[in-house]
């Protein structure tokens, strides 16, 4: 019900508590690890990983401190591009690309990680590679696609069935109205039928994992009509029958990712509180999937910066870990300089952000810690 679960009034206010005394950053060594108090509540902590190709010498996946970080950290990866589309099919429709995703696969089990893949299906027509947008289907335009769409999935599963979950179907609702993205593939066979038809041949190639409807719709203002639209995409599902186990919420929170936003979070309580409770009440479990920060219209100075940081997102962790459908948590990234916001919608005053959980001299920040408070606070799956 949902009276177990604190309000985002509640939660904000639990966590401007608690970020008042969130301590300046302990040694890193004195830490207990993210990944054993998650593991500790019965779900996993992790993030997002980029990694070059084969003989890469710079880029994150070659800085020896940050993987020392993930490895420390994290009990869970995810490969942050290096499954999508246009990374393994970028030569062509006959052709595969494993070897970046490889490399981070090797890195989880060197470390004793687990793995979950994303996305076996990027339902935007902006991110699917060139060739597909002059692909012939042929004269069984429909046949064809769905052959394409079950043979990518199965290659995929079955390149790394250690996967845990899957997000089977990214970011198919369109904010602006709610509606079904459409794709070279859903013009050839349908909307609803690629979607339905990725979620059963992933069931079938990857019985074990929890497969995911990933998407970006917030508890920020402004989200109304994309959160309507999950929802009314979560229900079809379940009417069609369509094996979906959870929902991947992004939790991009903070700032609009927008270049004319210039303030911070403002999160409507009941409307979010009701999108959870409509969520799990159809059944599906929840997923923490690409949380990081965006602190784009907040103060320059670190101190004040990093503490609404902490305190937005302790408030948001407090209330998504009430429920105990919420299985894992996903970073999107650990250390600022290589977050992917740096390039994207700038301050005003051109400096760097400070979106995730440790600084750009690999130093634990305000928001590690109060991701540990929520773990810490959580109920135990």
């Amino acid at each position: 019900m949902a009276s177990e679960h604190p309000t985002r009034r509640q939660a904000l206010a639990m966590a401007a508590g608690a970020a008042a005394s969130l301590a300046a950053p302990r040694a890193f060594a004195d830490e207990t690890p993210l990944r054993d108090l998650a593991k500790a509540k019965g779900l996993y902590f992790g993030s997002a990983v980029p990694a070059g190709p084969p003989g890469s010498t710079r880029g994150p996946f070659e800085d020896a401190r940050y993987k020392a970080i993930l490895a420390r950290e994290c009990g869970l990866l995810v490969p942050e591009n290096e499954l999508k589309w246009y990374v393994v099919r970028l030569a062509g429709p006959e052709s595969f690309d494993f070897s970046r995703a490889d490399r981070i696969a090797a890195f989880a089990k060197e470390n004793g990680q687990a793995l979950r893949g994303h996305t076996l299906l990027w339902h935007h027509p902006q991110w699917f590679p060139a060739w597909t947008k002059t692909y012939d289907f042929g004269a069984h335009p429909a046949q064809a696609a769905a052959k394409m769409v079950t043979e990518h999935i199965q290659a995929l599963c079955k390149r790394y069935p250690q996967m845990i979950s899957w997000d089977v179907v990214n970011e198919t609702v369109d904010p602006k109205d709610g509606s079904i993205r459409s794709t070279f593939l859903s013009d050839a066979m349908g909307k609803e039928e690629v979607l339905d038809l990725s979620f059963h041949v992933a069931r079938e190639a990857a019985p074990k994992a929890r497969l995911v409807y990933n998407d970006y719709m917030s508890q920020e203002v402004g989200n109304e009509k994309h959160r309507y639209g999950v929802l009314k995409l979560l229900e079809g599902f379940r009417k069609r029958g369509t094996p979906v186990d959870a929902l991947g919420i992004q939790s991009h929170i903070g700032a609009e990712n927008a270049d004319t936003f210039t303030g911070f979070g403002k999160p409507q309580e009941k409307e979010w509180t009701a999108f959870l409770n409509d969520v799990t009440g159809m059944g599906y479990d929840l997923l923490v999937t690409e949380f990081d920060v965006h602190d784009k219209g907040l103060p320059y100075e670190f101190a004040p910066r990093d503490a609404a940081v902490a305190a937005y997102a302790k408030a948001f962790l407090d209330q998504m870990l009430s429920y105990r459908q919420t299985k894992e948590v996903l970073a999107w990234g650990m250390i600022d300089k290589y977050s992917w916001l740096q390039g994207q919608w700038l301050r005003e005053d051109g400096k760097p952000k400070r979106p995730t959980l440790y600084d750009d001299d690999y130093r634990p920040k305000p928001l590690r810690e109060a991701v540990a408070a929520a773990l810490r606070a959580a109920p135990a799956r």
